[in-house]
């Protein structure tokens, strides 16, 4: 069973950090995939950063240079780093398996959810 269990979001003022976490079980991501996506209110849910192991990484542009996505693969855990924050980066920040697809990811394509976590920037 796939199941993906995120944590780490907060409040926090314009320029802070936050590091969100995603525990992972039942999925191994060569071909399809792990990522993050966000959804602001009123907004579509839209794909910030993608992994399928250290060298096959893609964010998208609103985040580069601010957001970095990794994992620690004894913990079984995927990350998302999330610096330099602005009020714009307000979502809920969800941890995705599967794409069904290249970068950039469609939301409706995705195949498994965490429940999401909330990111507030003041």
């Amino acid at each position: 069973h796939v199941q993906l269990v995120e944590s780490g979001g907060g409040s926090v003022q314009a320029g802070g950090s936050l590091r969100l976490s995603c525990v992972v079980s039942g999925y191994t991501y060569s071909g399809n995939c792990m990522a993050w996506f966000r959804q602001a209110p009123g907004k579509q849910r839209e794909a910030v950063a993608s992994y399928a192991g250290p060298r096959y990484i893609n964010y998208a542009d609103s985040v580069s240079g601010r957001f970095t996505i990794s994992e620690d693969k004894a913990k079984h855990t995927l990350y998302l780093q999330v610096n330099s924050l602005k009020p714009e980066d307000t979502a809920v920040y969800y941890c995705a398996a599967d794409l069904g697809g290249s970068w950039p990811g469609r939301a409706e394509k995705v195949k498994y959810w965490g429940q999401g976590t909330q990111v507030t920037v003041s």
